[in-house]
């Protein structure tokens, strides 16, 4: 889905549950889409408002579930009381699966398209219906473990 698509989809999604477009919505939207990694909201709200000095946490905090529900981003929760999200630009796939490196704290999407058919398969049996699923695995770096150094730590 490109970013217009999904600014719109997040507009008509706004208008449909009576919530205002505003500017500080919007710097929000687009600080989550540039964004390739997973973020916190802390860093949201710092990357929206270099878009928008007038952008509130409270309002970050409020657009997030907004956002999620919308299936314009994606919910990530690593265990860590801390929970990431990431644009969802394949407009709503949950065919994904998160590896999670334990030693750079990075979380990497990998394609998963057996997740349907397992997600299907495992609820059938008990006279049910997916509605989400997740694959989430926690991993250790190799080359930090043969090195010492890691190259996808951030710093």
């Amino acid at each position: 889905m490109s970013i217009s698509a999904a600014r719109e989809k997040f507009r008509k999604f706004l208008a449909q549950k009576g919530l205002r477009v505003t500017n500080q919505r919007l710097a929000i939207f687009d600080a989550a889409f540039a964004q390739q990694e997973h973020f916190t909201a802390e860093q949201l709200l710092d990357r929206a408002r270099v878009l928008d000095a007038s952008v509130s946490r409270a309002t970050v905090y409020r657009t997030l579930p907004i956002m999620t529900k919308s299936a314009l981003l994606r919910e990530v929760d690593i265990g860590s009381g801390e929970k990431f999200y990431h644009a969802n630009r394949e407009g709503g796939s949950t065919q994904v699966a998160q590896v999670v490196c334990l030693d750079c704290d990075r979380i990497f999407e990998v394609s998963a398209p057996f997740m349907e058919w397992y997600g299907n398969s495992v609820s059938s049996k008990l006279g049910l219906r997916p509605v989400t699923q997740r694959l989430q695995v926690s991993a250790r770096c190799d080359t930090l473990r043969l090195t010492g150094t890691c190259p996808r730590r951030t710093s």
